[in-house]
């Protein structure tokens, strides 16, 4: 090939490449999509998801555990009414949901003297464990859950010490109680752990079940007065396949939510922690948004509005 004819090949690759590269430059800069596959086989961008308020966090898969997102997911922190969580899982575990429970006065005290929502119990009433893991899970009546520790435990005392125990069987080293149901600040645990204590609690069909209930109606008999508890969790039949599980609020931990929720096969379970220092409804904003993200799906997030009694301390 003669000398003049290379130089002009090499002279049009070198013009074809210069007119790509000003055709590149001209075209708008296109924001990068970056994604992973998550354990369900989905695939989702990974930029985390936006808006959350929440001090502390996760979100992961219910069945592998596979994390998806977290903040702060290893620092204790307050839990508040989370704690009844522990609560029932130790009663379920415990047997004998048929027993006989009688409500006391001290019970209706107890609940009144420390500004806790209360499931109504009169003195004097006959409820089973069963119907109390109701009363205790769903308005998060701190009634129902001194009689229940008082009963199993027995005496309250002890009944702490089984969840304490509960908690080492579980690995959930990052937790700690105190009492029975979350109104002392020193009732710690972290999201990780909350996230592994939802996931086996959620692994008792009673308790599914039970938190599972947007209201539940206990008709009256000639051992006890008729109750109707409503459940504090508003997801529940606000946002699709939501299916528990418990919410939270005192001072100290501000607003707390541990939830779970379905979409097709796939099950999400998060936490989060202090989403706002007062009963606002932000955990219910920051559980949409995570759950939306998670699912890569995009169900309004709308603006929770608790009643005062609505958020159990």
């Amino acid at each position: 090939m003669s000398t003049s004819r290379r130089s002009h090949r090499w002279t049009l690759a070198v013009s074809t490449f210069a007119l790509a590269s000003a055709i590149l430059l001209s075209w708008p800069a296109a924001t990068p999509v970056l994604a992973s596959a998550r354990p369900d086989g989905n695939v989702a961008a990974t930029h985390p998801p936006r808006d959350i308020a929440a001090h502390a966090g996760e979100l992961s898969n219910a069945l592998t555990g596979k994390q998806l997102w977290g903040r702060r997911q290893y620092t204790k922190r307050p839990i508040a009414s989370l704690t009844k969580v522990m609560t029932a899982l130790v009663v379920v575990r415990s047997g004998h949901l048929d027993r006989r429970i009688r409500i006391t006065a001290a019970d209706e005290r107890y609940a009144i003297d420390h500004n806790e929502t209360t499931a109504g119990l009169v003195p004097g009433d006959v409820l089973t464990a069963r119907q109390l893991l109701y009363a205790m899970l769903l308005p998060s009546g701190a009634d129902a859950a001194i009689a229940l520790a008082k009963s199993f435990g027995p005496g309250w005392r002890a009944f702490v010490r089984k969840m304490n125990a509960t908690a080492r069987k579980l690995r959930l080293s990052g937790t700690h109680f105190t009492n029975f149901d979350g109104v002392l600040p020193t009732d710690v645990s972290t999201p990780r752990n909350l996230l592994m204590l939802g996931r086996v609690a959620m692994a008792e069909p009673l308790i599914a079940r039970v938190v599972g209930h947007r209201r539940y109606l206990l008709k009256g008999t000639p051992r006890h007065h008729r109750y109707l508890w409503l459940n504090t969790n508003l997801l529940l039949g606000r946002y699709p396949g939501a299916i528990g599980i418990k919410t939270g609020w005192t001072t100290a931990a501000g607003e707390c939510l541990l939830f779970e929720a379905t979409e097709g096969k796939r099950t999400l379970i998060g936490v989060v922690l202090d989403s706002a220092p007062t009963k606002t409804g932000a955990i219910f904003t920051d559980a949409t948004r995570l759950l939306n993200w998670g699912f890569g799906v995009h169900h309004a997030v709308t603006q929770f509005r608790p009643s005062a009694g609505n958020l159990a301390g």
